[in-house]
């Protein structure tokens, strides 16, 4: 490359940088407000209805942690860690608690241990056998950030911190990745991502799409091995911020998350709404794809009958939706559904001369929603989704039979009136106050500064 060239290019990633800084400084004069929570709900599936379950001393308010259930003692939900905005975000730090509810007293205790991780959040935890084994995660502060690809346990009979060492090669520092327990015992990391300092405020993100086995040694107690895995099958674009959770025929099932694409002057996250199914039994992945009602299907076998088979494909589809803030801003949400390709699984019986019955009902697409399986039925609530400089939360509610993966069906729509913005831009309150952050102090580290993006990652 010549100068001209190398001089274009230095001057592309200073107006960059430049670009992003102005954006923050906007934030701050527009009064940005970060609201977060430390409440309790409980769905209950068959009266369809949700329950504010109101418990005395819970964890202090904060995002980004990790939760895990286990059937210790008539069962347990564990909180690791996390962070803490104050709502004009000059007050921001990573949590490094433990806390745990015990379901049958409905009481919430703090589980003080020494030799635990490091505040952090974006971490990623599961339950594998009668431990609490814990990768990965950022710690963010005014001065700089830190990725980490450290692995602790913590024991559930003794209630202590053990820092791991594995050997052989692990994934490199990362947060927002997926974490899950093989039925053979081993566990799954893949995705997830990090960024690292290039130059002075310039700062490169990667989406990772790589994935590792974590596996534990014949009979070595608390010896673990890494090693590097290549599926086979359709796999996920790369991606961070997505969910997974655990089938009943012990499959991974990865929902949604973000890319965040850097452009020349600004960094644009495409989000994802598709599912993707992960078999380590034959180290495959699979595209889920849904069959369509049945009525449908029906009419697709006749039109098969009465119609030549085409051969051009079908072009995609383009659904466009329409979001009212309480502002009266209008949000333009587009999404583009591909044409079905080969997914590995045997596809569903194709049309001719098919008429779609409306639009198709389904979750937006987002990062970071919550997902669970129960009478083998997948929930999927609420997440978030970036529209221009807005980051908006989500509180829909939807569920797919996973037996039949035939339609999505919306039991709770996203409701404009009761939409939440992580931006407000005519605030006339300035609180900022951390109202709410108290508890924990042993155990959080606090840095003074604004609130950073990207933190769900």
């Amino acid at each position: 490359m010549g100068k001209k060239g190398k001089k274009e290019k230095k001057g592309r990633g200073a107006e960059k940088t430049a670009a992003k800084m102005e954006k923050k400084a906007s934030k701050r004069s527009r009064k940005e407000e970060t609201l977060l929570y430390n409440e309790l709900y409980v769905y209950n599936i068959k009266k369809d209805t949700w329950t504010k379950v109101d418990i005395p001393s819970p964890p202090p308010r904060r995002c980004a942690h990790q939760t895990v259930v286990v059937p210790q003692g008539g069962g347990q939900l564990w909180v690791f860690g996390g962070e803490f905005a104050s709502p004009d975000g000059e007050q921001f730090y990573h949590y490094k608690d433990l806390w745990v509810l015990h379901l049958a007293t409905k009481t919430w205790e703090q589980v003080r241990s020494a030799g635990g991780p490091s505040g952090r959040s974006g971490h990623r935890m599961v339950a594998w056998k009668r431990q609490l084994i814990l990768f990965g995660g950022f710690h963010e502060s005014t001065r700089d950030y830190i990725y980490y690809n450290d692995v602790h346990s913590f024991n559930l009979d003794t209630f202590v911190w053990s820092k791991l060492s594995p050997s052989g090669t692990g994934p490199t520092p990362r947060s927002g990745c997926q974490m899950s327990v093989t039925p053979q015992g081993s566990i799954v990391i893949y995705g997830g991502y990090s960024k690292q300092r290039v130059k002075k405020d310039v700062d490169r993100g990667t989406q990772h799409s790589d994935m590792f086995l974590l596996k534990p040694e014949d009979g070595g107690e608390g010896k673990w091995t890494w090693n590097r895995i290549s599926p086979s099958g359709v796999k996920p674009t790369p991606r961070s911020g997505f969910s997974v959770t655990m089938t009943p025929n012990h499959q991974v099932l990865l929902f949604g998350g973000v890319c965040d694409k850097e452009e020349e002057e600004s960094l644009e996250g495409v989000f994802f709404n598709d599912l993707y199914f992960y078999d380590a039994s034959r180290n495959r992945w699979f595209l889920g794809q849904l069959k369509g009602p049945k009525s449908e299907k029906r009419k697709r076998r006749r039109g098969k009958a009465e119609e030549p088979q085409g051969t051009s494909e079908p072009e995609p589809l383009e659904v466009v939706r329409e979001v009212v803030a309480e502002d009266g801003t209008v949000v333009t949400i587009k999404q583009v559904i591909p044409t079905p390709g080969p997914t590995g699984r045997p596809p569903p019986e194709e049309e001719d001369g098919a008429v779609e019955a409306g639009p198709r009902v389904e979750p937006c697409p987002r990062s970071s929603a919550m997902l669970a399986i129960k009478h083998g039925l997948l929930y999927v609530y609420g997440g978030m989704f970036e529209a221009g400089d807005r980051q908006v939360t989500l509180n829909d509610l939807y569920c797919l039979d996973l037996h039949k993966m035939e339609e999505w069906k919306a039991l709770v729509e996203m409701d404009p009136e009761t939409q939440e913005w992580l931006e407000e831009t005519d605030s006339e309150e300035d609180n900022s106050s951390a109202e709410g952050a108290d508890g924990g102090d042993e155990d959080q580290d606090e840095d003074s500064g604004e609130e950073e993006e990207g933190e769900a990652h």
